[in-house]
């Protein structure tokens, strides 16, 4: 640590620099071929060891902490002091980001996170538009609204287990109660009508278990929040002015303002997620409130009660839903700028808002609390449709969220968008049947845990039984999804094949006229077979909105198809099915019992699973990788979800290039590997033009066009793309067609010099040959740098920057 302080000091730029020592620096926005020159290497999802990214096991930590940091090998650590040793290529430099999404092992805990991070997906998937200011608004708001309701769906399936299922009708059950003795001093018959018996009294104490749930999860956000959001990215003001090459014309800093990664508020989202997290939480506690208060003020309401109560119970009531018109008034405000870094924190809302919501809940509890001789607690908990409303309202708003999407994709239609400007709404109607599936599966296994005895207890409201039904058709739908995957996959091997052996034969003929004496090893039916499957298999990533989209409707129509049947009914599908044929009755047992047993089976795999993620961090780098992919973008729609990894990492790409160009007036390239990749393009986006003008982009395995451009089009579409190559002058992207991940950017050379290489081989040798004695590995999506060619590609970029830098471009 020692030397990575002493390098940074030298990398830093200092306040009064030594006269002597600018004298010798290259001149502002010029470098030399032998002038320093960087390769700040970015690895993709998964993360790897800065030793096994800078091949070398000796390195030293430049700057950073444990959770991110700059590696350099030991021998590189003071390089600028020696750029005669390098003579020209670049020194080697690791940015290191996998603890952002896999560190300790309370990242588990994010599992129980995953229908908030999908929904907040959503939300960055809206089509592209422009002037279309109202509409992207609306569609924005459409999908905090359908965020607030898996908040209250989570919380309200809390509460189900522990209010209704355990305190309500267990405990007031004298079989259930004694089987499950830990219950016994809150049963009125084993406790002879003991103080905790009364069921306010119970229904107040098992309140505690959903207030701690909303407690942990408004912790979680504020340790997040405080670790990612709270971030600052660097300010577009912080070069100085004489280092400006020369101002954008007002088309260039339009166009830029239209690239919402490239403003300087869009990495920090600090106001926003706070006013988000204010508003969630106190969702979460009035939503136990509710569950507690409007019990007790039902009962009060009856003939006889004390009138007191029954105001009480009236103001109560008032109160929740006042406070409940602030949420969603707070939920409807975006409240955040991104075309400025917003410092500011709205810190009455963020703690009064909370702070009533609690007040509300300890007067709920206390007013349930009271003593009522009368009331016995008998069947199901009052509030049995709950369930039925907030899926009735997520429908409603899924499907208005897919009108919105549509007119915002028929504003500026793409056909390489993903399910034609319909994937956000799919997403979120997939967050929504996630929620509900966890939900069902709590409260099914639970109450399967606590009915096993001789009391028959009414169990969970019928629509959680409805949802578990859907599932075995649900499955059956996968099922014919993967054959037809199946079959698409042959069909394609068998066309793939064809073009290996071509490809195959054009090499051996010109190898065989370069090499006329050479004996070459002759075609390999295996070998042929296995390189066509591989693509085929990587060509399988372009099928997937079509499985989103199939899967994403036919959740919709369940689901539509279980509320239906829950509100007509009232009974569990087996009761309702009583009476009917014989082929509908039987198939309606089977489906129910199949699909409890399949719901319990999942949540067992998925405490399995997040157990063995808190204790082995190795189970915690491959959930990590599901949350590189899915916490990339900032929490706009969800102040729960993961926290965003790139609210820290890009403005840590973006200093250190920022601080070591100015420093140093090197040459640097930004070398990103898959999600680093991403994570690369959306740096360049927040440098500056003098900054810029020194750095160039090589990006291999890239996601940008083939996963980011078509699902989310409004910041990684054409356009978007076309203005990150019209400002990084030098950018190369390196493919493979054996890649399930990386693809070809497919801009066109309008803009520059063209930034798709031809795809690069793939294994580097189809037989064994000279360079190559033993059978080359198919790479696929990993070791870019083994390749030739990805040396070439750096060096050439190298000297596209330098010796005389890019000058500004002219419209």
């Amino acid at each position: 640590m020692d030397r990575a302080r002493e390098h940074t000091a030298h990398t830093e730029p200092r306040e009064h620099p030594d006269p002597a020592e600018t004298e010798k620096r290259p001149e502002s926005g010029r470098s030399t071929p032998d002038g320093p020159a960087l390769e700040l290497l970015v690895h993709g999802v998964g993360g790897t060891s800065p030793d096994r990214m800078l091949d070398d096991p000796r390195t030293v930590r430049i700057t950073g902490d444990d959770t991110a940091a700059v590696f350099r090998r030991i021998d590189d650590a003071d390089a600028e002091e020696r750029p005669a040793d390098r003579r020209g290529e670049p020194v080697p430099e690791a940015y290191v980001w996998c603890n952002l999404t896999s560190g300790d092992g309370s990242r588990a805990l994010w599992l129980l996170l995953l229908p908030f991070m999908v929904v907040n997906l959503a939300h960055w998937m809206r089509p592209g538009a422009r002037d279309r200011r109202r509409t992207v608004r609306l569609y924005g708001l459409l999908v905090r609204l359908t965020g607030l309701t898996l908040t209250v769906l989570l919380v309200a399936a809390a509460c189900e287990v522990a209010l209704d299922l355990t305190a309500w009708q267990c405990a007031g059950a004298r079989g259930c109660a004694r089987a499950h003795t830990w219950l016994g001093f809150l049963s009125p018959a084993v406790s002879d009508d003991g103080w905790w018996s009364l069921p306010g009294r119970r229904l107040a104490l098992a309140a505690l278990v959903p207030t701690a749930l909303t407690g942990l999860l408004w912790y979680l956000s504020h340790r997040t929040w405080s670790e990612y959001e709270s971030q600052r990215p660097m300010e577009h003001g912080v070069t100085r002015p004489q280092d400006e090459k020369a101002p954008r014309t007002a088309s260039e800093a339009e166009e830029t303002a239209r690239v919402a990664l490239g403003r300087p508020g869009f990495w920090y989202g600090r106001r926003l997620v706070a006013r988000l997290r204010a508003a969630h939480v106190a969702a979460g506690f009035l939503t136990v409130a509710a569950a507690v208060g409007t019990s007790a003020a039902r009962q009060d309401r009856r003939a006889g009660g004390p009138a007191v109560l029954e105001l009480l119970g009236w103001l109560l009531n008032a109160a929740l839903v006042v406070l409940a018109v602030v949420v969603v008034w707070v939920v409807c405000r975006r409240g955040r700028s991104e075309r400025r870094l917003d410092k500011r924190l709205d810190e009455r809302l963020v703690r009064g808002l909370p702070g009533a919501s609690i007040a509300v809940l300890v007067l709920a509890l206390v007013y349930a609390g009271w003593s009522r001789p009368g009331w016995r607690s008998a069947g199901r908990l009052p509030g049995d449709m709950t369930f039925g409303g907030i899926t009735l309202v997520q429908g409603l708003l899924v499907l208005a969220l897919g009108v919105v999407a549509h007119l915002l994709y028929r504003s500026r239609p793409d056909p390489r968008t993903a399910l034609y400007g319909l994937a956000g709404p799919s997403v979120a109607m997939l967050a929504c049947a996630l929620g509900g599936v966890m939900s069902a599966g709590v409260a099914q296994r639970v109450a399967d845990w606590l009915g096993g005895t001789d009391d028959a207890l009414p169990g969970p409201p019928v629509l959680l039984t409805w949802q578990a039904s859907v599932i075995p058709p649900f499955l059956l739908v996968v099922l014919g999804l993967l054959g037809w995957l199946a079959r698409r996959t042959w069909v394609l091997r068998r066309t793939e094949t064809a073009a290996v052996e071509q490809e195959y034969d054009l090499t051996r003929e010109r190898q065989r006229e370069e090499r006329p004496g050479e004996e070459h090893e002759s075609l390999d039916a295996g070998r042929t077979r296995r390189i066509a499957r591989t693509r085929a298999m990587a060509a399988l990533t372009d099928r997937a909105p079509r499985l989103v989209g199939i899967t994403s409707t036919v959740t919709l129509l369940l689901g539509a198809g279980a509320l239906t049947g829950a509100l007509a009914t009232g009974e569990t599908p087996a009761r309702a099915a009583l009476g009917s044929s014989g082929f509908v009755a039987g198939a309606a047992q089977a489906a129910q019992a199949l699909g409890s047993w399949l719901i319990g089976v999942g949540f067992l795999l998925f405490v399995t699973w997040g157990r063995r993620a808190y204790k082995d961090a190795s189970a915690r780098r491959t959930i990590g990788i599901l949350w590189d992919v899915g916490t990339f973008w900032p929490r706009a729609a969800h102040p729960f979800a993961p926290p965003c990894y790139a609210e820290r990492a890009v403005p840590d790409l973006t200093w250190r290039m920022a601080t070591w160009t100015r420093a140093t007036g090197g040459r640097l390239v930004i070398s990103g590997h898959s999600q680093g990749s991403v994570l690369a393009a959306a740096a360049a986006w927040q440098l500056t033009p003098a900054v810029r003008g020194r750095v160039a982009l090589l990006t291999y395995g890239s996601p940008l066009e083939r996963l980011y451009g078509r699902w989310f089009p409004a910041h990684f579409g054409p356009e978007p793309l076309a203005s990150l190559h019209r400002e990084i002058d030098c950018w190369r992207n390196l493919y493979r067609l054996t890649d399930p991940i990386g693809g070809p950017v497919r801009l066109t050379s309008r803009n520059g010099p063209q930034v798709d290489a031809e795809p690069l081989t793939d294994p580097l040798a189809y037989g064994r040959t000279g360079a190559h004695p033993l059978p080359a590995p198919i790479l696929g999506h990993s070791d870019y740098q083994a390749d030739p060619a990805f040396a070439h590609e750096r060096q050439e970029l190298l000297a596209r920057i330098g010796p005389e830098l890019p000058g500004p471009r002219r419209s």
